[in-house]
């Protein structure tokens, strides 16, 4: 566990999406602490939350992954307002656009308002992926190197674990390293800028390609909010409009103490780092 569920950290809205569930690389549980030690009046859930793609090749479905399912159900039946934009790994839910699932509203896209005004345009990405678009085939020989990827992370951690050390992953270090792999991310977002200026918004939060990252784009807010089998990461709103990276495995049985405490802070430890905006 990362945190203590009995304290919970309060935002505005919440940002999550590429959980992957069906998927052995999905962290679920890591997810499920997330889900129980945090609150918010929205939370929208921005692609690849289940894995079509893989399940139609094998099913795997533990009851950790079944635990996260009930949790958003349980928590949109609770009064959070729970959107859907789906991705291409559960496109499959793209016809179902508008229908409430179990108090859970499908859409293909959203407009978010944040507390201080700005407008931000929520998708999942893969439309401005042309690998995705234009390669489909490619995309899903690209998904079986990156499900090994992904193995080979985990048996790296276990390792990792056993002699101490954090969580590292290998994949996100891989991607960042490869030159080929750093363009195809730069011009990702280029396309998800240039679509938020499209729709006249002054700002973008997307998901798609695995790498939590903030940043200003000659005037619009790029945001993704990373992924839930690499980083587990997400983007949150504070109540005053700002927006921050959670990075959750990055400061284990620290964070929400830490942020409990940020104005009477007696702990003697430092809080996890976060992007702000």
């Amino acid at each position: 566990m990362n945190a203590s569920t009995d304290i919970k950290r309060r935002y505005r809205t919440i940002w999550i999406s590429d959980i992957h569930l069906g998927t052995r690389g999905s962290k679920a549980d890591d997810l499920l602490d997330f889900l129980k030690s945090t609150e918010s009046d929205t939370l929208y859930l921005v692609g690849d939350i289940i894995d079509g793609w893989r399940l139609r090749k094998s099913w795997f479905w533990p009851q950790s992954h079944n635990d996260v399912v009930q949790k958003l159900l349980r928590k949109a039946r609770k009064g959070t307002r729970v959107v859907f934009v789906p991705g291409n790994h559960d496109e499959f839910a793209r016809d179902y656009h508008g229908i409430l699932f179990g108090d859970i509203r499908v859409a293909t896209s959203a407009i978010h308002q944040t507390a201080d005004g700005r407008r931000l345009l929520i998708v999942h990405g893969d439309a401005f992926d042309g690998v995705v678009k234009h390669a489909k085939w490619l995309a899903h020989l690209g998904d079986g190197a990156y499900t090994l990827a992904l193995s080979l992370n985990h048996w790296l951690n276990v390792a990792r674990r056993s002699l101490g050390f954090p969580y590292w992953s290998l994949s996100a270090y891989l991607k960042l390293k490869v030159k080929n792999a750093v363009q195809y991310m730069a011009n990702f977002e280029e396309a998800m800028a240039d679509e938020a200026r499209r729709c006249q918004a002054d700002g973008v939060v997307c998901g798609h390609i695995h790498h939590a990252q903030m940043r200003d784009m000659d005037g619009i807010l790029y945001c993704n909010d990373g992924d839930w089998v690499e980083s587990c990461t997400a983007l949150v709103e504070n109540f005053d409009g700002s927006l921050e990276i959670v990075h959750w495995l990055r400061a284990p049985g620290m964070y929400l103490a830490s942020a409990a405490s940020a104005h009477d802070d007696k702990s003697g430890e430092a809080a996890p780092q976060l992007s702000r905006v």
